[in-house]
């Protein structure tokens, strides 16, 4: 897989999302901490070794836990200050988990898709001109409770029709997730790619980097 993303040579690419974008990153500028151990690590280190000529700055500010409301608190200090040339967003499990568990009533994905449209929007207006990359929630049926893995695999696809069609509806580029864990699985149990049903194993962050990078650099129609 290429490790050529396209992008203007000293291009600012900031992830943002929840744990699965977090992956244990350090809260210092330490360079062996500072993008942790996640999809983002493995995208910037890829093309960072490969095209150094290219000065790409890659930054991860995922948190841990965090909904679509949550991103939106942070949004102008994480985001939208950082002056990103790429903003790439995973989101959706934590406001999943927040139905299920009773702490939030947004059983259909209402509140879900107007807060993200407004993240967007906001982003859309002050920064016009960045590629914004968004990224599928998945979900894979190795969560602890069996009983609700049907539940969570519909709340999930629900807010992924969500995300596609905000990525229509802002011109950005989505990375089909769910279509590359379920093609994982083909070649090894869920178990191997996503321990939990959302976090993926270190063999999940692979599937998440190589669908990110096949996204980003594929034509665009």
């Amino acid at each position: 897989m290429s490790a050529d993303l396209g992008f203007p040579t000293g291009a600012r690419v900031v992830f943002q999302g929840d744990s699965i974008t977090h992956g244990g990153r350090g809260p210092t500028e330490d360079p062996n901490h500072i993008l942790g151990h996640s999809y983002p690590f493995l995208i910037a280190s890829a093309a960072a070794a490969a095209l150094p000529e290219r000065d790409w700055r890659f930054v991860n500010r995922g948190v841990s836990g965090d909904t679509v409301a949550d991103l939106a608190a942070r949004w102008h200090a994480d985001a939208i200050d950082l002056r990103p040339d790429v903003l790439s967003i995973l989101v959706g499990v934590n406001d999943v988990d927040a139905v299920l568990s009773g702490e939030s009533g947004d059983a259909d994905g209402s509140a879900f898709a107007a807060e993200y449209r407004l993240l967007l929007d906001r982003t859309r207006t002050a920064l016009p001109n960045v590629l914004l990359v968004l990224g599928e929630p998945f979900y894979l049926p190795t969560s602890p409770a069996p009983e609700l893995r049907a539940d969570w695999a519909a709340a999930v696809a629900l807010r992924a029709t969500i995300v596609r069609d905000l990525a229509n509806t802002f011109d950005a580029t989505f990375v089909p997730n769910q279509a590359a864990f379920d093609a994982a699985v083909l070649r090894a149990p869920a178990e191997h790619w996503i321990w939990d049903g959302i976090h993926p194993t270190y063999a999940g962050q692979r599937v998440l980097a190589d669908a990110w990078i096949t996204a980003v650099t594929s034509p665009r129609a």
